[in-house]
């Protein structure tokens, strides 16, 4: 660890990068982006394949965040990716990305306790490191934004399964023609959770200390990673982000173990979310530099990021990869645009994110398209 981070060029945001099993055409990062499009059987919609081919630009992308399993789910139409179906549909969409040019990989989740009853078989409760329900919202069609449901603890002989559940997930991944997964160990869902101490109270294996509560992420990252191979291996982490009600005592201690423990896979790498989740990136003191310093991989930096700051840290080395959301989903074309300066499209009305069909999905103009030099000006 503590290798030299060499200062590049300031045009090698564009330039290509080979990250783990990955040749990327350049180092800019399509986010997951939830956008509740999937239909019956939690199957990508139809128009999925027209809106990551159109984004195939990216060096990298990032399909949404997408169950492991039934029990895994914490929103309306979210997607799958562990029926034949759900496979299925997702090959037409890595296709077409490929078909572009693109490289694309899929984020795999658990929400864990950030669920609702109604989502899980037989109106159970959702499942957490503890019985401490998140203090935030779920989204269910027809009702709206509902407070999610408390939690029961996993039982200690229940988490082989799940470890498992990520295992297959991944495995039917690449059935699906991705070209690799991100773990989602983020934004208070059921492997950050495990993680903080403010969701986690256990007192077995998988909780108390730093390294119980992170055992659960390492032991999620080292199955997938066996299965898949680990340079086919991302994971996502937010040390300090609120969202999903996250938060813990001592965050720079617990992901500075975190990182040491991931280093050791080989993996392709490491995405981190700055700050508080499409908010402040000063939200809490945190060192990122130290924590990137632990790692000797690909390091991936999120939230907040405009064209000048990711040239800076592509080219100052604070960072490998740079993910950008919304700037995607409102600009298909996003890496043309920032190589030429060219001035970008806003987002449509909030309504358009979540859920919906084509508007405010497929149907953001190009710089090449009649209709681009309206939404620009």
């Amino acid at each position: 660890m503590n290798k030299p981070h060499a200062p590049r060029s300031a045009t090698a945001l564009f330039e290509r990068a080979t990250v783990g099993a990955f040749d990327l055409t350049n180092r800019m990062v399509m986010a997951p982006l939830t956008r509740n499009r999937a239909g019956p059987g939690l199957v990508p919609s139809a128009f999925a394949a027209e809106y990551y081919a159109q984004r195939a630009s990216a060096g990298l992308i990032i399909a949404e965040a997408t169950q492991v399993s039934a029990q895994a789910q914490g929103y309306s139409d979210t997607p799958g990716c562990y029926t034949d179906e759900q496979v299925a549909g997702w090959r037409t969409v890595t296709d077409a990305v490929h078909a572009e040019g693109g490289t694309i990989v899929v984020q795999l989740w658990h929400t864990g306790r950030v669920s609702h009853t109604s989502f899980q078989k037989d109106g159970q409760a959702p499942v957490g490191p503890s019985a401490i329900r998140a203090k935030t919202k779920t989204f269910i069609a027809g009702q709206g934004f509902v407070d999610v449901s408390t939690p029961r603890a996993l039982d200690l002989k229940e988490i082989p399964g799940v470890i498992a559940d990520f295992r297959y997930a991944a495995s039917r991944a690449l059935e699906a023609g991705f070209d690799g997964v991100e773990l989602h160990g983020a934004h208070g869902y059921l492997l950050d959770a495990f993680l903080k101490d403010g969701a986690n109270q256990r007192t077995d294996a998988y909780g108390g200390s730093i390294e119980n509560r992170a055992r659960l992420l390492l032991e999620v990252t080292k199955a997938v990673a066996t299965e898949i191979g680990a340079d086919r291996v991302g994971v996502r982490l937010s040390p300090v982000s609120p969202a999903n009600d996250s938060h813990d005592s001592d965050p720079q201690s617990l992901f500075n173990h975190v990182v040491e423990g991931l280093d050791l896979f080989g993996l392709a790498y490491v995405h981190v979310v700055e700050g508080a989740t499409g908010g402040a990136r000063d939200f809490a003191p945190f060192d990122y530099a130290a924590l990137r310093d632990r790692f000797d991989g690909v390091w991936m930096a999120n939230n907040g990021y405009d064209r000048q700051m990711a040239i800076d840290a592509i080219a100052g080395a604070s960072a490998d990869l740079v993910s950008f959301g919304r700037l995607f989903i409102a600009n298909p074309d996003l890496v043309a645009r920032f190589k030429t300066s060219a001035p970008l499209n806003p987002l449509m009305a909030s309504e358009t994110l979540y859920g919906g069909g084509a508007h405010g999905y497929t149907d953001y103009p190009t710089m090449a398209s009649p209709t681009a030099a309206l939404a620009e000006s």
